[in-house]
């Protein structure tokens, strides 16, 4: 009876020693990466737009830095954007510096898949504190589109001044009236139209707003400000 008794725990012992069967791992190892893989997955889209909205605020940043540091300082500050290079960068400098390297020149980068990007969708949207009786800030067929002024400024610039006084001119002598620079930057993932944002700038005030693109229904968009 005591021999009996025993052989069940001596089988259970061998039984625990052994451990984990090869397949049971294999089978614990396959469901962790399918778990990994769909969390990576839903991941993708949210880091996406993250990217997105930290080149809206780098954007938003560097023009405010750049009008703060014209007023402080009494100096004309210029900001250029650039969609030719990849990644692709805001440039803030005092526009008297004589080498790009100067202490008082900046660049921003933004990040690989985001970039200066206006969708052909957004053409005939309204554009940012636009009206289409009164295109102030164009037509959205540029990325990047400053220029506009009570002179006959067409737009498509991508460099912009602002002026110790705090206003946005065309030029850096900053000659007031006539000069003032009024005009929109598109920021957004090409593959992804409603991450779409955008950055407008009146130039009389040196006022910035930021804006995000918004379906109202099939192929209409509207922009609405932030």
């Amino acid at each position: 009876m005591l021999m009996r008794s025993q052989e069940p725990n001596a089988v259970h012992r061998r039984r625990r020693e052994i451990g984990f069967s090869l397949l049971e791992m294999a089978v614990v190892l396959a469901i962790s990466i399918i778990m990994s893989v769909v969390s990576v997955i839903s991941l993708i889209p949210l880091l996406n737009q993250q990217h997105v909205t930290n080149a809206y605020n780098t954007t938003l940043a560097a023009m405010r830095q750049a009008r703060d540091n014209a007023i402080s300082q009494r100096a004309s500050y210029s900001v250029t954007f650039s969609n030719t290079v990849a990644p692709n960068t805001i440039t803030v400098a005092l526009a008297s510096a004589v080498f790009q390297g100067d202490q008082n020149t900046v660049i921003y980068q933004l990040p690989s898949d985001v970039k200066f990007y206006a969708a052909s969708a957004i053409a005939s949207t309204t554009a940012p504190d636009s009206t289409a009786a009164q295109p102030t800030m164009g037509t959205g067929a540029h990325a990047i589109d400053f220029g506009y002024t009570g002179s006959g400024g067409a737009g498509g610039q991508s460099t912009v001044y602002f002026c110790p006084d705090g206003s946005a001119q065309t030029t850096s002598t900053c000659a007031g009236a006539g000069n003032w620079d009024d005009g929109v930057v598109y920021i957004a993932n090409p593959l992804n139209l409603l991450s779409s944002r955008a950055v407008d700038l009146w130039g009389a005030t040196g006022r910035i707003h930021g804006w995000r693109l918004y379906s109202t229904g099939g192929s209409s968009y509207q922009w609405i400000r932030q």
